[in-house]
């Protein structure tokens, strides 16, 4: 076994992450695992345990064409990474939320399924989960993609509140370097087409112009010509997503079996909506014309009771709002998860940036989500959430008409037939389990039953992805027998 290079400034407290973060023993494991399988007769890419009628639901592993290589890299590339999780002034301390492999620390002692997750640290549980794959090979010639575990986003902050705020069009140019100089041949063979990594930022804060100057907000990582050719899986893509595709960001479900996915999602069904629309968020508190001002005039000037074209309907509230300013909810489920459960539509306004973490948490609560421009969610998460299927379990309203045409939310929800919203909601918690990140060490053989969840899809994506990237700019014939 090759030996394990450790930082001398890793922390203790970081040891364990490190020995089930190193690729060389991760695929060394998955080899192992493979073998143990095959010996005793398994399918699929679980563990053993199961009964014949569960085993016959998980498919024979195929990992033809599908092979991934992870690439060795420094700790300073990751692990020494998380050493500065208090480092920043400007940016708050992420210290508290590393335990469980980036999960962060349970809601409460008893909770299975539930944390005070970080979206910021999609790049840590991602990687994490990337150790689990069952088509992990230690021979990069063999590989379909290389999956490269850098935290660009942890690494960016350095640049965005560090001491090289002036340097940041250097972002990736260290990394670029190893990769040329050590075993370049892997990167070389396809001029970086076949490797790809997760950013957990939106794709905006790595696209500044290397020549700007002065250089404004950003790094200029996916504007390096050296990275044209990688592909990026970031929780939010830009206008023109040739280099990059959009996941789901972390929420706080990592439900570690399909029977306790399964449970909340009767839950979900059972819940009573005594809530037309909820809107979960900070802003619009300004005098500015802005959506989420339009937002809370609206919920403060409706009534709690009103007529429809279909009768009277009574709500204990018609709209209600869920204070998150200054980061209030961002560890705290508890603060949003019940009133989303108690309400029919989410509202899902643009904020900083088009997209939210908010519309994934309405989606595992069962709230059908409301969209105010078509980057918020459908142009963003087509491999997660059909875009083809986008009406079938959401609303679409446009921002301009309720900010500046006097258009009403509600007479929009309102004019929604119940047996449209009861359709509406059954296809969102049909899309549950493919949003939710389940935790590390669950697989299907743990009531999964080949179940994908937001990280299989989003390897699957990348997988194509790259596929027809290799086809399309580098002429080396079918990737389909790797």
């Amino acid at each position: 076994m090759a030996s394990v290079p450790v930082s001398p400034s890793l922390p203790s407290f970081l040891f364990f992450f490190f020995l089930l973060l190193s690729p060389a023993l991760s695929q060394q494991q998955a080899s192992k695992s493979r073998k143990e399988r095959a010996g005793s007769g398994e399918t699929g890419s679980g563990g053993g345990g199961e009964s014949s009628s569960a085993a016959a639901v998980v498919p024979q592993l195929d990992c033809s064409g599908r092979w991934i290589h992870i690439r060795r890299l420094p700790a300073r590339f990751n692990l020494d990474l998380l050493t500065n999780c208090s480092e920043y002034d400007l940016f708050y301390d992420f210290c508290p939320y590393l335990s469980n492999h980036g999960l962060g620390p349970k809601t409460h002692n008893r909770s299975h399924s539930w944390y005070r997750t970080d979206p910021f640290l999609l790049e840590l549980t991602f990687h994490r989960r990337m150790l689990e794959y069952p088509c992990l090979t230690q021979d990069p010639g063999q590989a379909a993609a290389v999956y490269l575990p850098y935290y660009a986003a942890i690494d960016s902050l350095r640049y965005l509140y560090g001491p090289e705020v002036n340097n940041s069009m250097d972002h990736g140019l260290e990394l670029f370097e190893f990769l040329q100089e050590n075993d370049g041949w892997i990167w070389g063979r396809n001029s970086g087409l076949d490797h790809f990594l997760v950013l957990a930022r939106p794709a905006w804060d790595f696209s500044q112009p290397p020549d700007l100057d002065p250089p404004i907000w950003g790094t200029s990582f996916l504007e390096l010509p050296e990275f044209y050719n990688l592909t990026a899986l970031v929780v939010e893509e830009r206008l023109w997503p040739w280099q990059e595709q959009a996941v789901p960001y972390l929420t706080s479900f990592h439900p570690p079996s399909g029977e306790l996915l399964d449970s909340w999602i009767n839950r979900v069904e059972a819940s009573r909506r005594t809530t037309l629309m909820l809107f979960a968020g900070g802003g619009g508190v300004s005098a500015q014309a802005n959506i989420r001002r339009s937002i809370r005039n609206e919920c403060e000037n409706t009534s709690d009771t009103f007529e429809s074209n279909g009768g009277w309907y009574y709500y204990s509230k018609v709209c209600d709002i869920v204070d998150c300013a200054n980061g209030k909810c961002e560890h705290d489920p508890i603060l949003y998860m019940r009133p989303m459960l108690q309400s029919t539509f989410c509202l899902q306004p643009p904020g900083d940036t088009p997209t939210r973490r908010s519309t994934f948490d309405a989606i595992i609560a069962g709230c059908i989500p409301v969209f105010f421009e078509d980057q918020s969610a459908r142009t963003q998460y087509r491999w997660h959430l059909p875009e083809e299927a986008y009406g079938e379990f959401a609303v679409h309203i446009q921002k301009e008409d309720v900010v500046y045409k006097g258009l009403k939310i509600l007479d929009v929800l309102m004019g929604i037939s119940r047996a449209r919203v009861r359709r509406m909601r059954q296809k969102v918690i049909e899309l549950i389990p493919r949003v939710v990140y389940r935790k590390h060490g669950s697989s299907s053989s743990k009531g999964w039953k080949g179940q994908k969840d937001a990280f299989d899809i989003a390897i699957d994506g990348a997988l194509e992805k790259i596929r027809s990237r290799v086809k399309g700019e580098v002429e080396i014939g079918d990737l389909s027998s790797v």
